[in-house]
């Protein structure tokens, strides 16, 4: 059995913990941006009468332009901007269709579609990875960014002849 001592320690220490709590979550009131510092409750109440003296109608303005910080949109200009952005982004897709990104994932992974972009994609020229391509596939590579064929390459090197040739004999031979 406890002693009175040890009871009142414990309360003290229940006490104590509370205490700490409440002042963790609170925090430090000298840090409040209010002129109260020393009550939270007034410091409260200076903010809540500072909001009640706004005008918020003078703070909407439809008319206001990038960079209008003191002002805002009204819901429905909003409303109306974001459809905008939806059309734009949408591109011209009727708004029916494909316009959530659940339908576009549905659409994507459809069998179809997907094995049809795999095939476009696995007909791109590819920069990190060798493929192999039909001659005309090739040819049609070479001819979009305007590469010449090895073949092509082969016979111009062999055109030029010796390459490891010493002209600067031939120019001491024909002086001599």
């Amino acid at each position: 059995m406890a002693t009175l001592e040890q009871r009142i320690i414990d309360l003290a220490q229940a006490i104590g913990s509370d205490v700490k709590t409440l002042n963790s979550t609170v925090g430090v009131l000298t840090n409040l941006t209010t002129t109260q510092k020393t009550n939270l409750v007034a410091a409260i109440n200076e903010l809540q009468n500072q909001v009640s003296a706004l005008d918020l109608d003078s703070l909407i303005d439809d008319a206001a332009g990038v960079g209008d910080i003191d002002v805002t949109y009204s819901a429905d200009k909003i409303i109306t901007l974001l459809d905008a952005l939806k059309t734009d982004i949408l591109g011209g897709i009727p708004p029916s269709t494909l316009d959530t990104l659940q339908e576009l994932a549905d659409y994507l992974t459809d069998n179809q579609v997907a094995g049809g972009l795999v095939e476009q994609l696995s007909q791109r020229v590819r920069v990190d990875a060798a493929q192999n391509f039909n001659a005309a596939q090739q040819t049609q590579a070479r001819d979009n960014i305007g590469a010449a064929a090895a073949s092509a390459l082969n016979a111009f090197i062999t055109a030029l002849g010796e390459l490891d040739h010493d002209f600067v004999a031939d120019y001491s031979a024909a002086k001599a």
